[in-house]
């Protein structure tokens, strides 16, 4: 990637922390948590290999085609597994970021395949509005939503496994361990700040472009 080297080891300690976590959270026991987490470790550890600073590994050029490839292979998954989870759509708005990306180092000059070449401008820039976007609107979810001890339940209480006033049923907390604990790898807003995290660096390496 072309920028600082220090910039560049930064994205990928990021991409990378967020990928280990995507990881572990493939151990979760809902099934499309997993398959979301899969697609998104694939994402941070491929971002973290695409950002390497080009000052310290220079790939040979033919690379960036099968990264290509790769991340066309995953957009097609993505797109496939949106009919159930419309989360999915962002997956594959990411995988074909990629591809954009490796298919402009490829064209880059010899030589110059790790500083990457301006691409599609058009698509750079719609791009670069969407991720703009996505790290807004997910960095507001990360907010708090009311002062601390603010009450945001509004109707009465339902004991697990009951039914509410309005007649559906409350699943069972069985899928949490005995006295409350979460595991870390279905903590909710941890997913939220890696999906947020790799958002950001997606936003950086656009910008090198």
């Amino acid at each position: 990637m072309h920028g600082p080297v220090t910039t560049g080891w930064l994205l990928v300690a990021l991409c990378a922390a967020a990928g280990a976590y995507c990881v572990l959270r493939t151990g979760s026991g809902v099934e499309e948590q997993r398959r979301a987490a899969a697609g998104e470790a694939v994402m941070g550890f491929g971002m973290a290999a695409m950002a390497v600073p080009a000052a310290v590994v220079d790939p040979p050029r033919w690379v960036w085609p099968v990264y290509a490839a790769v991340f066309a292979a995953a957009a097609l998954h993505s797109l496939w597994a949106a009919r159930s989870s419309a989360h999915h759509l962002h997956h594959a708005v990411g995988s074909l970021a990629m591809v954009h990306m490796a298919l402009a180092m490829t064209a880059a000059p010899a030589g110059h395949a790790g500083h990457g070449a301006a691409g599609l401008p058009a698509l750079t820039g719609v791009l670069l509005v969407y991720f703009a976007g996505y790290v807004l609107v997910a960095g507001a979810r990360l907010l708090p939503a009311g002062p601390p001890g603010s009450v945001t339940r509004t109707g009465p209480a339902v004991p697990s496994g009951g039914v509410a006033p309005s007649g559906s049923a409350v699943p069972p907390r069985s899928s949490a361990p005995a006295g409350g604990a979460v595991r870390w790898g279905d903590r909710p807003e941890l997913a939220r700040a890696c999906r947020l995290g790799m958002g950001i660096a997606m936003l950086a390496m656009l910008l090198t472009m």
